[in-house]
């Protein structure tokens, strides 16, 4: 009889620590502050290339003790994140302002958000944005090469290079190239801007860059200038080593028996 009451009493008191830190776990918590978003995505929909939606996302701070919001971060530089306020009371709330820049993207785009907080049971949160961005027809400009080479050039030469502009939209593309002192040809004859693509087509330009007086590295960019209304402004650039007649000889001279 003795031991069943003492084997009784051990399971009392066992189930009463139990109990006892359990409820110390309960108070603990409610102690903490605790981060509770009431949606964590938003789907825009359909949207419009270069459109820029926006989005409060509102959380609550549902613990017993000062919420902290240690940053917010995006996936992409497209999408802007702001914080109302990094300090919310127990039982107060604040926002997260969501902005997406759809500007250069098509079709499905998915983008995430990450809120990092004190909260000890959810340190991180992801948020998620979506949206549909159609595309409207317009042109769309594209360079079959973007860096040219023209190696070792000797006093006096011009630097020439061929470059092909194409238009991958669905719109007639029209553009302008700019170099100082050089010389744009279509097909032998000067081009006359704005030159015209229709879409889905291309066309060969010839670029001749007169370097009289020149000696040493160079270095130039070409600049077009497009009615592409996400790339408006590209550059190509155009490089090369001029030496002297007489750098060019000793050069000769020093590497003649590999030339043979």
């Amino acid at each position: 009889m003795r031991k069943q009451i003492y084997r009784r009493s051990q399971a009392i008191i066992i189930i009463t620590l139990v109990m006892l830190l359990a409820l110390s776990a309960i108070v603990q918590a409610a102690k903490q502050p605790k981060i509770v978003f009431k949606e964590v995505s938003k789907d825009f929909g359909k949207i419009k290339q270069g459109d820029e939606p926006a989005y409060e996302f509102i959380f609550k701070n549902e613990g017993g003790d000062v919420l902290t919001i240690k940053n917010v971060e995006t996936s992409c530089g497209c999408t802007a994140a702001l914080v109302s306020e990094k300090k919310v009371g127990p039982g107060k709330t604040g926002k997260i302002k969501v902005t997406f820049n759809s500007r250069g993207y098509a079709g499905e785009v998915t983008k995430y958000i990450f809120v990092d907080s004190d909260d000890p049971q959810a340190p991180r949160i992801e948020l998620k944005i979506v949206a549909a961005v159609d595309v409207p027809p317009q042109p769309r400009i594209d360079l079959d090469r973007y860096s040219y080479d023209a190696g070792l050039l000797v006093e006096g030469d011009d630097l020439s290079a061929k470059i092909v502009v194409k238009n991958r939209g669905e719109l007639e593309l029209r553009f302008e190239c700019a170099l100082q002192n050089a010389h744009f040809m279509i097909e032998g004859k000067q081009a006359r801007f704005p030159i015209k693509v229709a879409a889905g087509k291309e066309v060969e330009l010839d670029v001749k860059l007169p370097l009289a007086g020149r000696i040493g590295l160079v270095r130039e960019f070409v600049l077009f200038k497009s009615n592409d209304p996400l790339r408006s402004t590209i550059s190509m650039n155009l490089n090369g080593y001029i030496v002297t007649k007489d750098q060019l000889k000793k050069i000769f001279e020093k590497y003649k028996d590999i030339l043979k």
